[in-house]
């Protein structure tokens, strides 16, 4: 979790300083996985889960961190964040909903508002960029510069990003709460604590990110055991989670796993679509064009108004230089689901490499503003307005992409041109200005 207690100016100063190194080096910053499908299916998980504690689904978004290290945490009131790693390892659709529930009760149990300086929101490109910077310092990296900025012995991760026990054990029950009002079995979160339960005799470098932001102990294994024991009868499986799980976890795999060893287990999937999303993507990796498109087509003959699947058809053709097929695919998707962001991105995409500038521009600023949150979408957004010239737009969305990625001193010298070059006062204007403050909150001139 990214969560500390702010006492001083001085430590306010010193999480700036943290942050200002963690974003001045690109191998260090983490960044997130966008896919449309994936994103979905978790938003159907913590649905039941987000409305059993009082918050609104529309309001929480669940994002992907690129990282294969175990761990989620919180930034804000509006976003939970959930490793790849994480997804992947857990067991059950109850277990990943069971981590969304613990992270939902740091929100509604008013943890965040303790949290450092009230660093930065992720409502802006340049926002996300500050916390997913923390999000890589939480996984341990930067460490030994962070404990330089800090200028003591102590670590920095602990001031800037650790849960206290007191934290932790409420968020717990309140967790366990929510699943049960949401008719969710809360053994998952029993199943939670097994993934970590060999890892509190580690020595702390050795433990895996979410012990450390964590604390995890056995009376608070034995608390959380008794909790759970408390609701008595058990509740029954959920058909529509488990699916969903099974979805997402067999398509994050799919991207991130060797085609082999994909296709080695797809036909393990719990339904048959699954199976062959799982082998599109695999034979996508492999470069085997005729066996994606078999694949893909044979899932959509199964779900034919799923938009997600003719996503990925046009992913497929899009990524094979099929600009035209890709289109095509795309825009029955949008026709689907034409209030997702992601797929209005991927169509704009295809209609760029189409060379169509003038009608990926309108699509392309459809999906930046219903989500700022995917790079491609605002690098896709820049190149449409260089090649119609706007060039102040170009430059003000390429900042914001810069941000995203935790590359403020990039982002700053496009900032500045866009400042330039923008009627004064205007919308991207100030878009351009909120990356710049940013930037300097961060140390950089």
């Amino acid at each position: 979790m990214i969560r500390a207690v702010i006492r001083s100016n001085a430590l306010a100063l010193s999480c700036a300083l943290i942050l200002c190194l963690l974003l001045t080096a690109p191998a260090r910053a983490a960044g997130l996985i966008r896919d449309a499908d994936i994103e979905y299916a978790l938003t159907q998980l913590a649905t039941p889960i987000l409305q059993a504690a009082g918050l609104s689904p529309n309001n929480v978004r669940i994002l992907v961190v690129n990282d294969g290290g175990l761990n989620a945490f919180v930034a804000d009131t509006q976003h939970i964040f959930l490793n790849a790693g994480l997804i992947e390892r857990l067991p059950t659709a109850r277990s990943l909903q069971a981590v969304i529930a613990h992270e939902a009760a740091h929100i509604t149990n008013g943890h965040i508002t303790r949290r450092a300086g009230n660093m930065r929101t992720a409502r802006t490109a340049a926002g996300l960029g500050l916390i997913l910077a923390a999000a890589a310092a939480a996984a341990g990296q930067s460490e030994a510069a962070a404990g330089l900025a800090i200028g003591t012995s102590s670590s920095a991760l602990r001031l800037l990003l650790a849960h206290t026990r007191a934290e932790e054990a409420s968020a717990d029950l309140s967790s366990v709460r929510y699943m049960v009002r949401a008719g969710v079995d809360p053994r998952g979160a029993i199943e939670v604590n097994e993934l970590f339960r060999g890892q509190v005799n580690l020595s702390e470098r050795r433990q895996d990110p979410y012990m450390r932001t964590h604390p995890l102990t056995r009376d608070r294994l034995r608390a959380m055991e008794g909790f759970v024991a408390s609701f008595g009868k058990t509740l029954p499986p959920d058909p529509a989670a488990d699916y969903w799980f099974a979805r997402a976890k067999g398509k994050l795999s799919a991207f991130r796993r060797a085609p082999g060893w994909t296709l080695r287990r797809a036909d393990d999937s719990p339904s048959r679509d699954i199976a062959l999303m799982r082998q599109a993507a695999a034979y996508h990796k492999q470069s085997n064009l005729k066996n994606a498109l078999q694949a893909i087509d044979e899932a959509i003959s199964l779900r034919p108004n799923d938009p997600f699947l003719r996503e990925l058809k046009g992913q497929i053709l899009l990524e094979s230089r099929q600009a035209g097929a890709a289109a095509s695919a795309y825009n029955r998707a949008v026709q689907l689901a034409p209030g997702n962001a992601l797929i209005l991105g991927g169509y704009g995409r295809a209609l760029l490499a189409q060379g169509n500038y003038s009608a990926a521009l309108p699509v392309l600023e459809r999906a930046r503003d219903r989500d700022f949150r995917d790079a491609r979408i605002l690098r896709d957004l820049s190149v449409a307005y260089a090649r119609t010239g706007q060039n102040g737009m170009a430059s003000v969305v390429t900042a914001e992409r810069y941000a995203l990625q935790g590359r403020l001193g990039d982002a700053t010298i496009h900032a500045r041109r866009a400042e330039g070059l923008l009627p004064r006062g205007s919308g991207p204007y100030r878009r351009a200005q909120d990356v710049l403050d940013a930037a300097r909150r961060a140390g950089i001139r």
